[in-house]
């Protein structure tokens, strides 16, 4: 039934009822509306608050703490733990995300599986989204200049590895094959995390220039990853995706300008960028999940 129908079965009933009562109470109903109006009023307005989705109170949170953002921006650890604390709380039904969708499931191909991208909101200042990998689904090894992300495993177990720099150690001009790259120098990195994340867990957070800033994530079962970017990636800004090849350290030889012992040659990679891979399959996909407003 039509919202006109509804108003007028309301109006024909409201105007069958005896003026006589009507005139006599008028002013008794006008005060007793108004109060109950207010008190309607004051509570349908905690019900939105306690409604708000926790999509919509993760962009608001967004808004917040990336309004000043730019490259290198660290938010105040106020504002980082209120948006871990944020990103914690969801699950994967508050995005529209079941383990049974199309794009969870194993692939056979001779290719690197394909991987859904859900755009979620992005803007200057911003950007949310969600990673989607089947099994054995690979997002390879890559930065993220002057950038703080936070990423919550939302089901599924994944293998994360991740590098920082070390600082003050030269570059070496050492390549496998000089003939099939266009980027000689490998630069020394340190191993921040090498090991498999399985959901519920807490949100991991990397930094501009630590928390592990280059990763790759391997999808060890099928799982889905939310990520905020604060700011996005940005090539004019300088925000260029760059992708890596890690080595053993004992790959290179570093001619004595690095001294590591030898019970920490395992924490530490040459790292060499790369071309884009080839094999690298990242669609677009649908976000079904609630609407932000304000968007």
């Amino acid at each position: 039934m039509g919202r006109a129908a509804v108003a007028d079965i309301k109006g024909k009933g409201f105007s069958e009822l005896d003026k006589e009562t009507k005139t006599n109470t008028e002013d008794t109903n006008k005060n007793r509306n108004t109060t109950c109006s207010d008190s309607r009023g004051k509570k349908s307005r905690r019900q939105q608050k306690k409604m708000v989705h926790p999509v919509q109170r993760l962009f608001n949170a967004c808004k917040d703490v990336f309004a000043s953002a730019g490259t290198a921006f660290v938010p105040p650890p106020h504002k980082i733990q209120l948006l871990s604390a944020l990103l914690d709380e969801i699950q994967p039904a508050d995005v529209g995300l079941t383990p049974q969708m199309p794009f969870f499931s194993p692939q056979v191909t001779q290719r690197a599986p394909t991987i859904a991208y859900l755009h979620i909101h992005e803007c200057e200042k911003f950007s949310i989204g969600i990673f989607c990998l089947p099994p054995s689904g690979v997002l390879p090894l890559h930065n993220h200049p002057g950038m703080t992300v936070f990423s919550k495993l939302l089901f599924g177990t994944m293998h994360i590895k991740s590098y920082d720099w070390v600082v003050d150690v030269p570059s070496t001009s050492a390549v496998v094959d000089p003939s099939q790259t266009q980027h000689p120098e490998v630069r020394l990195a340190k191993v921040k995390v090498d090991s498999d994340l399985t959901a519920p867990c807490k949100t991991s957070i990397l930094y501009p220039a630590d928390g592990g800033n280059m990763h790759c994530f391997t999808a060890v079962t099928a799982c889905a990853v939310l990520d905020v970017l604060g700011p996005p990636y940005s090539d004019p800004e300088g925000r260029h995706c760059t992708y890596y090849t890690d080595y053993p350290f004992t790959k290179f030889p570093a001619d004595g300008q690095v001294s590591i012992p030898e019970e920490e040659k395992d924490k530490v990679a040459w790292l060499q960028e790369r071309e884009k891979p080839e094999d690298l399959m990242v669609v677009g996909a649908l976000y079904t999940g609630p609407k932000i407003i304000g968007n």
